[in-house]
């Protein structure tokens, strides 16, 4: 594990398991309660907002908007939380998959990983990415990232 990708992880378990109670603050609330939370001017806040999307799995999916804009956030953590929380949603996250194959071209490999295995989740909508997904199996230097592309791509093309 390289230092960026140290500190990434110690700032995660940080950030997930910060709060002034013994509860991680995403538990307990709703999904429009944790879209709220990725508006917040707080880069913990909004982390956190989108972990706890990731938790709520397809129930989530009226985030995928405010989640597909997080994508485009300058922060690593929550794009790479953002593109779990599409993974976690699925088929009914497809309106981002233009956002996740941006994401595919990230600098952070966390997530292009994480949009490839969000794309792979949505199946067959996300069939204009195979493009991309091909494009990264052959270039990226990361084998997480390739590993995930070949995860994704039987899923997209059936």
């Amino acid at each position: 594990m390289g230092r960026r990708s140290a500190e990434r992880f110690v700032l995660l378990i940080f950030v997930l398991g910060s709060g002034c109670s013994n509860r991680p603050p995403y538990e307990g609330r709703s999904v429009a309660e944790l879209e709220k939370m990725l508006a917040d001017p707080s880069q913990a806040v909004r982390v956190q907002g989108a972990h706890g999307l990731s938790l709520h799995g397809a129930e989530a999916r009226p985030a995928v908007p405010a989640l597909a804009q997080a994508l485009q956030a300058s922060d690593g953590l929550l794009r790479m939380q953002a593109a779990l929380a599409l993974e976690k949603i699925g088929p009914g996250a497809r309106e981002a998959v233009p956002q996740l194959i941006v994401a595919l071209d990230d600098l952070e490999w966390s997530v292009r990983r994480q949009a490839a295995l969000a794309l792979g989740q949505i199946g067959t909508d996300a069939r204009s990415a195979v493009p991309a997904l091909r494009r990264l199996q052959r270039g990226d230097p990361n084998g997480l990232v390739r590993k995930a592309v070949e995860q994704a791509l039987p899923k997209i093309t059936g």
